[in-house]
């Protein structure tokens, strides 16, 4: 379980992923909770397998204050691999594993009877593809980041990189350049690590 903000930061910051993946500007507004069917969750930096992860998670992520009625608020998810093909070559880095657009977080209400997983309420623009790490490679660093979507609502074009979802058209992605050209705001980050099987 995660218990801060100031646990979220510095677990980034050891892993690199501050900065390789996330802006070094980056504070967390809210705590990410990402659990597996198979009742696995990521917990910055745990290592989980492949088979762990193979089906979509569910999120849940802690309320936070915005200027807009809390209904009016949605929400994108990402996930993504620095690591492609290997740490030590990460030259299809990065790997994007799945976007969603149109999160919404669960009503305060609703945490009374413990239905707290957030709601997606569009298709994903990049399917969930599970972490399959290539024989050899190490461990793989799997980022799962929630950024604020803008208050006047976000379009991904049909064209748009995002929703070419061949494996070879997923690499060499950069989740911070597509938070800015969609007017993205990152929020909360979590991750952890699957290692490839032996060759």
């Amino acid at each position: 379980m995660i218990d801060s903000f100031a646990e979220v930061e510095h677990a980034l910051i050891e892993a690199d992923i501050i900065p390789e993946v996330v802006p070094s500007r980056f504070g967390p507004e809210a705590l990410l909770v990402v659990s597996w069917p198979t009742g696995k969750e990521a917990t910055l930096g745990n290592t989980l397998t492949a088979l762990d992860t193979a089906l979509a998670p569910s999120i849940s992520f802690t309320p936070m204050i915005t200027q807009a009625p809390y209904d009016e608020v949605s929400y994108t998810l990402v996930m993504t691999d620095p690591d492609a093909p290997s740490r030590k070559n990460p030259r299809l880095a990065q790997w994007r594993h799945w976007v969603v657009t149109g999160i919404k977080a669960a009503h305060p209400t609703e945490a009374v009877s413990g239905h707290l997983n957030a709601r997606f309420t569009e298709p994903p623009v990049t399917p969930y593809y599970c972490p399959a790490p290539p024989p050899g490679t190490g461990p793989h660093r799997y980022v799962l980041l929630l950024y604020r979507e803008p208050a006047i609502g976000l379009r991904i074009p049909p064209d748009a990189p995002e929703r070419r979802n061949s494996p070879e058209r997923r690499a060499k992605w950069d989740a911070a350049a597509f938070a800015e050209e969609y007017g993205l705001k990152l929020v909360a980050a979590n991750f952890f690590y699957v290692v490839g099987p032996e060759p």
